[in-house]
């Protein structure tokens, strides 16, 4: 098999993601999942990414739509990737093992299908905050706020560069 189809083998749909979670959990594999837009991937994206990844054996990323990132306060010019490219940028780090494409607000009905052991968010939130937290916690799951790097930010990038033209 290829690189590129190393990658593309990572992007999965909503419905074959149950499937490839049980097949996990069936191993004795501990089930990670984050979220979000991941609109120009940084290192505060990939410091995030990591901690996750290191929380279980296995991470599963949800990935907001463009739709669902437009239906964000982010911007009208967001997202500046679209989500086929940001689904291969995050499906191309060593660490994440599936990538699923969201088109809801909240990842809620994703994590229900996923039903991670451990449900990571950045802290920019708190438990309460965190979509599909009361769900994992129903069935003994962890919620774990991972702290954030300080000085990176997409729509900080952003501003900045619109400065420089």
């Amino acid at each position: 098999m290829n690189k590129r189809q190393l990658i593309a083998n990572k992007i999965f749909n909503r419905g074959s993601i149950p499937h490839l979670c049980a097949g996990w959990r069936l191993k004795g594999e501990k089930i990670v999942f984050t979220n979000g837009c991941f609109d120009l991937l940084h290192k505060g994206h990939i410091d995030s990414l990591l901690q996750a990844a290191e929380m279980g054996n296995r991470l599963v990323v949800g990935l907001n739509s463009d739709a669902s990132v437009r239906r964000q306060a982010k911007g009208p010019e967001r997202p500046l990737l679209d989500e086929i490219a940001r689904s291969w940028n995050l499906a191309a780090q060593t660490f994440v093992d599936a990538v699923v494409i969201f088109d809801e607000d909240t990842p809620e009905l994703l994590i229900q299908q996923v039903k991670p052991d451990v449900l990571a968010k950045g802290g920019d939130y708190t438990p309460e905050q965190i979509a599909g937290a009361s769900f994992v916690q129903s069935y003994g799951g962890e919620v774990r706020i991972i702290p954030i790097t300080a000085g990176y930010s997409t729509t900080a990038l952003v501003a900045k560069a619109r400065k420089q033209d």
